[in-house]
């Protein structure tokens, strides 16, 4: 089966000058779980080619077994370096989709118009949409095909406003993904302990709090894959 694993190609946190992108661990640890498992997993992000990566996910209190990998594995950093642009990808090519986090969803996936396209597509084939930290903000725009909005009275998880205060960011984020989910009327829930795994499924709707939830993300993804095929 193949999984389409989005992410983001923004890289800076608003005006501060500094930089930004995908965090690395939230894109090597469900990549490599996933194509462990069995599937075949395909690359985009907005711009397509190599996302920017925060480089505070590539400092050594950042690194995991799946950073170390990734450091040593040539193939998957050519895919890493070739994404492809989200126009050019179809929910019809696809099983699932996995949006990855960092700080840069803020800014380039709450409305790019192929990401809402796309994730109106899976919604609407009632396929599997994953996401996990920052990546649930691309899909607080997201309509169905009736007009209605898709979060709406369905459960969900994400970087939570004290994990964003955590990291000193409150002031630079263009909005705080936990009041942003709810402003759609998304039924918000949170671990009872910041950044350890939380893992919320609703349907086929998986989504995962902080880094530390997107391996168990990626495993109920597939498990949930493995029952449906």
């Amino acid at each position: 089966m193949n999984i389409l694993m989005v992410m983001t190609s923004h890289d800076q946190l608003g005006t501060t000058g500094r930089p930004t992108g995908v965090w690395l661990d939230e894109f090597v640890g469900p990549y490599y779980d996933m194509r462990d498992a069995g599937a075949t997993v395909t690359l985009a992000s907005p711009a397509g080619g190599r996302p920017p990566l925060d480089p505070q996910s590539t400092v050594a209190n950042a690194a995991s077994n799946a950073t170390a990998r990734f450091a040593d594995d040539t193939e998957t950093q050519d895919l890493f370096s070739s994404t492809h642009a989200l126009s050019q990808v179809r929910a019809s090519q696809f099983a699932a989709v996995f949006y990855c986090g960092g700080h840069g969803p803020l800014w380039d996936l709450v409305d790019n118009v192929h990401s809402l396209a796309l994730l109106q597509d899976f919604a609407g084939s009632d396929k599997p949409i994953a996401a996990v930290c920052h990546g649930p903000i691309a899909l607080l725009n997201v309509r169905l095909t009736t007009g209605a909005i898709f979060l709406t009275g369905r459960e969900v998880t994400g970087f939570s406003n004290s994990e964003e205060e955590s990291v000193g960011l409150t002031n630079v984020v263009p909005e705080l993904l936990e009041s942003a989910l709810v402003s759609r009327g998304a039924m918000y829930s949170k671990g009872a302990v910041d950044f350890a795994p939380f893992v919320v499924v609703d349907g086929t709707l998986i989504t995962g709090q902080n880094p530390a939830s997107s391996g168990p993300v990626a495993a109920t993804l597939m498990e949930m894959l493995a029952v449906r095929h």
